[in-house]
């Protein structure tokens, strides 16, 4: 099996590089949106405990529907494609991203930022200078954690006709019996795995590259 499966890259490689690109772009694409939305709504309610819970509440919820059948929900009413598959992932990815910011933000150490108000700096300043650059790291977990779970479920997105491996595993599902289906299915399972740690990777050196060894 492991010839007939080095065969099989040989004359494929081509083909699995192209959709392990698109399904690195969708990951990137993904958690770049669930970024902006997550942080932006963790920095507005994570002073208020009704809105952070009622927040918190809403992306646990989207975290609980079953993949398949939400993708399948989209079929109906956005259509195929990767619109579906963004807005989907974007809303599993979500949470740990929310909740790391909450978390971080409300981790500052309160004598820091009474200094910072102390000397007349503003509110929006002390954001920006003091309480994310300390809550980067915990923030930044968040990121790392949504990047992680968002490779894995935009597999499949494939279901829907969204772009990357997850389309060489629902080939390889239909044709189970045939020759070549388990190597279309471990295919794209190792290309995800492969991603999975580069991202891996490439978090652990933005994390030291951008923060601080004082926090570190």
């Amino acid at each position: 099996m492991e010839l007939r499966f080095l065969n099989y890259l040989q004359f494929r490689w081509a083909h699995v590089l192209e959709l392990t690109i698109e399904h690195a772009l969708v990951t990137i694409t993904t958690v770049a949106i669930a970024t902006v939305i997550g942080v932006a709504v963790g920095v507005a309610t994570y002073r208020t405990d009704r809105a952070r819970q009622l927040v918190l509440g809403i992306a646990s919820v989207f975290l609980t529907i079953p993949s398949l059948a939400l993708f399948g929900l989209f079929i109906g009413l956005i259509g195929l494609g990767i619109v579906p598959v963004i807005i989907a992932l974007v809303m599993y990815s979500l949470l740990p991203i929310l909740a790391n910011t909450i978390v971080g933000l409300r981790s500052v150490d309160p004598a820091i930022v009474e200094s910072a108000q102390g000397i007349g700096m503003p509110r929006n300043a002390r954001l920006l200078r003091i309480e994310l650059p300390l809550a980067w790291p915990v923030i930044l977990t968040g990121i790392r954690v949504s990047t992680l779970l968002t490779i894995g479920i935009a597999a499949i997105g494939a279901y829907i006709r969204g772009p990357g491996l997850g389309q060489d595993i629902f080939t390889g599902l239909a044709r189970i019996g045939s020759p070549q289906a388990i190597n279309y299915v471990l295919g794209g399972v190792l290309g995800i795995v492969l991603l999975a740690i580069l991202f891996d990777l490439l978090f652990v050196l933005v994390n030291r590259i951008t923060t601080s060894r004082g926090i570190q």
